[in-house]
Formats: C-alpha cells, structure tokens, sequence
C-alpha cells in the first residue's frame, strides 16, 4: 500500500505588500515607523545599540543580565508597583539581546500606547538596580545557564565558535555567555554596562494605525534625559576560511549520542549575495526537504534531523550544521554530510529544488509578516544593518525571483567544505579511532574554556 505517491507541488505565491515606513528625528532620537489601518494592537520597541558586542570580553552575558534586572523595579516604583502598572495597561516588557541590539518592547491596544511607552522608558532609564536584586538577577541566571550547559550541544557550539574566530575576541565566545563568565559579574558591571549604554536615545519603532499615534509625545517619553554622542558600529570583521579542515572532539563520556557542530566563517548580513545565499542554504540544509535532512535522515537514518544555514549578524557571519547521530554513525555521518556540502559548493543547486526552496522562503514572509510584532521586528532589521525604508517591499519578490545561476554561484562562492572546522561532542573513546581514520582532517582535543 502506497501512502504518498507523490509530493505535492508549490502553490502560486500570494501578493503581499510591506506597510509604508515613516522616518522622523525627534527629540534626540529617531522614530521608525509602519503604518497599519485599522489595526487596534501597536507594537513600540526601544531598539538600542547595546548587543552582546558591546560586552568587555570575560563579562559574556552582561547585556543579558540587564535585560533581566529592568523588571526589578525603577527609582519611581518597586518591582511590585511596576508589574501592576503594566497589567494595569494589559501589557508586560519583553526584552532580547542579540549580538547586534539591545531590544525592549511593548505591545497594547492603539489607546494605550503612550502610557505604555512611558512605562517602558521608566525600566530601560531609571531601572533601580538594586544590588542585592542584581545579585539575584545575576545568580538566577547562572543557575539557568548550568542546567543549559549539562545538555549536549552548548560546549560543541562554544568549541566551534571559538576555532572560527578566537576565543581571545568577543565574538568568538558564546553569545549570551556560560555559567563561570556570567558569575563574575559584579554590581559595577551591570550598573556600568546601563549607564554606558542604555541612557542613549537609541531608536523607537512603532508598528500600528498611526492615524491614532502620536509619534512626536512617544519619542519624548522614549528619549527623554537621554545623552550620549553616536558610537561607530564598526567595520565586518574579516576572518579567513581555513584552508584545511579540522575535527575537535569534546568529550562527554558515556554519551549515546554525538553531538555534531560543522561550520566555517561567512559573510555579515549587510553582504550583496544575501538573498541567493540564504536559498542556497534552504536547499542544503534550511527545510525538512534539504539535501542534508533528506540523505542523513531518510536515506541514512543517522539521526532526527539535521540542519544547516548561514547566521548573519552586522560584522560577522558563520555558516554551521548541526546534528545529533548515534555514537556508532559518528563518522559515516559526518563523511556523508561533508560530502554533501561539497556537492552543493560544485555543482551548485537544480531548478526543481530552487523552486521549492524560493517558495518556502517567500512563503515564510507573507506568514511572518502579518502581526505588529513582527512588523516591529522587520523596522528593527532595516536600523540595526542599514537597510533602504522598501527593503522589505522588495524582499519577497527577490526570494521568487533569484536566478538559479545566481544562487549556484552564491554557493560555490560561500560553501567551503575544505575549510570546515567539524566540532564532535560526545564518548571521545568510542569516536576517535574512527574520526582519525576517516581522512576528514586533523583531529585535536577541545582544551579547557
């Protein structure tokens, strides 16, 4: 009995139009806006330029610890008197850090927009930052980060990080650090990091009707008492692929499983080939249907699923797969996976697999772009990489317009399966042997972090 016969095919694209974007200077600051008629929910986000790059290297996982103290109360409000003012507007803070931005949102009905930012401005400006809540913040979240870093994975991504671009640089340790860099924190840090940083004026995005905002009292709230000259974003950092690869082992002993971490250095995200390298990274390994997924999963049977893409932030990029095998396929699996790769750095990608992938790209957008958050998250990207105001306009029909000769090209220019560092985190003495013998490169031990 036959139960799927034949995959089915693409459907046509559905039209899709980016709101209008609106930019303005006030106040100090500036205001980045989209406008959604008839919308009854807005989306106001405090974009600041404080990511995990701004960190002092050996404080990773600074930015992080802030985000989490803002709710801890403000020099006008207790912890308590704040929450209640915020469920008293039927909203809450949400913060994120990434390595590019210092992120902090709220998102209410049109009505209540304004309080709602004051209210945000009054946690990201005058957070009060208690010590002993500090403390708090800070040793919860080294709890948190133990737990993470007993699982399989985070050790391999922190060894693959750290061969790509150095551990001696910030970028080239975890993002949002690990257990040991996280309690050497101190008070001064987490006060120093908030001065420096969270009292520039920064940029406010707003996603709603803007036929009932008041853009102008928003950017008062959301800029006032602030200061601070404009801080270089600094130049894309310019690592060179290995020219041989390498396998690091990491080892977890007794583990049933391998934990499989391959990647290189890539361009940032501002790089013209964004577009045809992020298909060709949906066909290698971007989708459940990716060359990857299809022969280490379905053909092989190896693992789950595996998956691989190109992470691009302002300066940096990285191109990583990553995987878990049974320990005994360790090696087949990371042969048959390589080989891969350098088939598609080769011969590029077909036209049937690009019309798949161009769909599904496409098709995400439309999906993706459909709340105020999400439209709130969109003007975020247009700031934080320079983007041109239709970017997002045009960005649709880009991804259903590459060529395939342009998205083959993009891979063979930014796959380098000769250049691959393969991270392997598991029973290092049921691996090595195997590993040596397979011919993938030298193997070396991960050393102590």
């Amino acid at each position: 009995m036959t139960l799927i016969s034949e995959r089915p095919a693409p459907g046509e694209p559905r039209s899709y139009r980016f709101p209008p974007v609106v930019r303005r200077a006030v106040a100090g600051g500036e205001v980045v806006a989209a406008h959604l008629p008839g919308q009854s929910l807005a989306v106001a986000t405090l974009l600041l330029d404080a990511g995990a790059g701004r960190e002092p290297l050996g404080r990773e996982g600074l930015a992080g610890v802030v985000a989490k103290a803002l709710e801890e109360g403000t020099t006008d409000r207790d912890a308590a008197a704040y929450a209640l003012a915020l469920e008293g507007l039927g909203t809450e803070l949400s913060t994120s850090v990434d390595w590019d931005s210092f992120r902090t949102t709220v998102q209410v009905p049109v009505d209540r927009l304004a309080p709602a930012v004051t209210l945000l401005a009054e946690a990201v400006r005058t957070p009060r930052l208690d010590p002993a809540d500090v403390e708090r913040v800070r040793d919860d979240e080294v709890t948190s980060l133990r737990m993470y870093w007993a699982n399989p994975g985070p050790r391999a991504d922190a060894a693959l990080r750290a061969d790509l671009f150095g551990a001696e640089v910030r970028h080239g340790r975890p993002m949002d650090g690990d257990p040991e860099s996280v309690a050497a924190l101190t008070v001064d840090d987490i006060t120093g990091f908030h001065a420096g940083w969270l009292r520039r004026p920064g940029t406010l995005l707003v996603a709603g009707d803007l036929d009932r905002i008041d853009l102008d009292v928003l950017a008062a709230a959301a800029f006032a008492g602030t200061g601070g000259d404009p801080v270089e974003a600094g130049a894309p950092i310019d690592v060179q692929v290995r020219t041989q690869r390498r396998i690091i082992l990491v080892d977890r002993p007794g583990s049933v499983q391998s934990s499989l971490r391959l990647g290189h250095t890539a361009p940032p995200r501002s790089h013209p080939d964004y577009v045809p390298t992020q298909l060709a990274g949906t066909v290698l390994g971007g989708a459940f249907t990716s060359r990857l997924n299809h022969l280490i999963r379905e053909v092989r049977g190896y693992t789950y699923g595996i998956r691989a893409d190109f992470g691009m932030s302002r300066r940096f990029g990285r191109f990583t797969v990553s995987s878990s095998v049974q320990t005994a396929v360790t090696a087949p699996a990371l042969v048959e996976a390589v080989g891969e790769i350098a088939r598609t750095q080769a011969d590029g990608v077909t036209e049937e697999e690009l019309a798949v992938a161009r769909s599904w790209r496409a098709g995400q957008l439309s999906v993706e772009l459909q709340t105020p958050a999400a439209i709130a998250s969109a003007l975020a990207t247009l700031v934080v990489y320079g983007l041109p105001d239709d970017y997002h306009a045009h960005l649709r029909e880009a991804m259903l317009s590459a060529p395939l000769d342009v998205v083959s090209a993009a891979a063979a220019a930014h796959l380098h399966p000769h250049g691959l560092t393969l991270v392997v985190e598991g029973d290092v003495a049921l691996i090595r042997d195997e590993l040596v013998a397979s011919g993938l490169g030298e193997v070396v031990d991960d050393g102590p972090r």
